[in-house]
C-alpha cells in the first residue's frame, strides 16, 4: 500500500536527460552522441517507438512540476526536435502510457494537478495533431503507473496504481491487476478475463509483446517474478491449464511438464496470499 503525501514528488532530485541505448549483439550499454533540441531532465515520462522515430511524451521536470509535450528523437541521425503540436493535449502529467498503433499515438491515464486519469487522448505523428476523441463509456478507472501494449490493432492496459477512499475524505493508491482493451475503431473500452493465475496486483512493471504473447516482468511492489499473456496459446499450454484448474494428478506426467506446472503455479500463490486486496 502506497501513501500519495501532499505534493512532495517521488522523482526529486533524479530527473537527467541522458540518452542510454543498449547493443543488443555486443550486450553493452552506451550514451550515444545527440543533437537537435534535447528534452529538458524529466522523470516519470511516456515513451513509444514508431519505426525509426522514438516519441516522448510529458513527465515531471524537478523545477516546473508535470509537462505535456513531445519529442521526437530520429534514431537514423540521432536528432532530437520538439514538436509544435497542434489541437488540445490531455492534461500535463507523469506516469502514463503512451502507445503506437499505426500511425497514432495512443496516451491514457497519468497523475497530474487533476490527480489520476481515466481519458485518452489521440496524437496523430504525421499531421503533428491532438484529435478531438469522442466521449466513451464504460472506462477503466483513472490509473497511473500503469502498463500497456498493442496487439492486433487494439491497446491494452493492465497493473496499475490508482486512489481508493479510506474514509474521512482520506485516499489511498492500491495496485490492481485488471485489465482492459480498447478498440480504436469502435472507439469503446471492454474489460477483459484471461484465464489462468495472472499476477498479483503490482505497479511500475515492465510489459512488452512478443509474437503472440505479452511478457510482464518484475514490479516495484513485488518480487523479480514474469508471467506470460498468451494471445494464441497451443494446445500444450491448455492442457497444462487444465490440469491447474482442476488439480489432475500430475505424478505420471513426464519431469519437464511437471516443472512447468511448478513453474506456473508456485510463485502466484505465494503472491497472492499477501496479495493486500486478498
Amino acid at each position: 500500500m502506497l501513501e500519495e503525501v501532499g505534493h512532495r514528488h517521488k522523482y526529486a532530485g533524479y530527473c537527467n536527460n541522458v540518452l542510454y541505448a543498449f547493443d543488443v549483439d555486443a550486450h553493452r550499454w552506451f550514451a550515444p552522441h545527440v543533437s537537435g533540441t534535447v528534452p529538458e531532465g524529466r522523470a516519470g515520462h511516456s515513451a513509444c517507438v514508431s519505426e525509426k522515430v522514438m516519441f516522448i511524451h510529458a513527465g515531471f521536470i524537478q523545477l516546473t512540476g508535470w509537462i505535456n509535450d513531445i519529442y521526437r528523437l530520429d534514431t537514423s541521425t540521432m536528432v532530437w526536435t520538439l514538436i509544435n503540436t497542434r489541437g488540445t493535449p490531455p492534461p500535463a502529467s507523469d506516469r502514463r502510457s503512451a502507445t503506437i498503433i499505426g500511425t497514432k499515438m495512443f496516451v491514457f491515464g497519468g497523475y497530474g494537478a487533476t490527480r489520476r486519469s481515466s481519458s485518452i487522448s489521440v496524437f496523430d505523428t504525421e499531421t503533428n495533431h491532438w484529435l478531438d476523441t469522442p466521449s466513451t463509456q464504460p472506462l477503466p478507472v483513472g490509473r497511473w503507473c500503469h502498463s500497456a501494449f498493442t496487439y492486433n490493432g487494439e491497446l491494452y492496459i493492465t497493473l496499475t496504481l490508482t486512489l481508493t477512499w479510506c474514509g474521512l475524505n482520506r485516499t489511498t493508491a492500491l495496485p490492481f491487476n485488471y485489465l482492459w482493451k480498447f478498440s480504436p475503431e469502435t472507439f469503446s473500452w471492454k474489460k477483459v478475463e484471461p484465464k489462468g493465475k495472472g499476477p498479483s496486483p503490482r505497479y511500475s512493471r515492465y510489459c512488452f509483446m512478443v509474437g503472440d504473447r505479452a511478457i510482464i516482468f518484475g514490479a516495484d511492489n513485488t518480487s523479480d517474478d514474469l508471467y506470460v499473456l498468451d494471445f494464441s496459446p497451443s494446445l500444450k499450454t491448455l492442457c497444462k491449464l487444465a490440469v491447474i484448474q482442476y488439480g489432475l494428478e500430475q505424478s505420471g506426467l513426464p519431469h519437464n511438464i511437471r516443472w512447468e506446472l511448478a513453474a506456473m503455479t508456485t510463485k502466484q500463490q505465494q503472491e497472492n496470499k499477501h496479495s493486500p486486496l486478498n
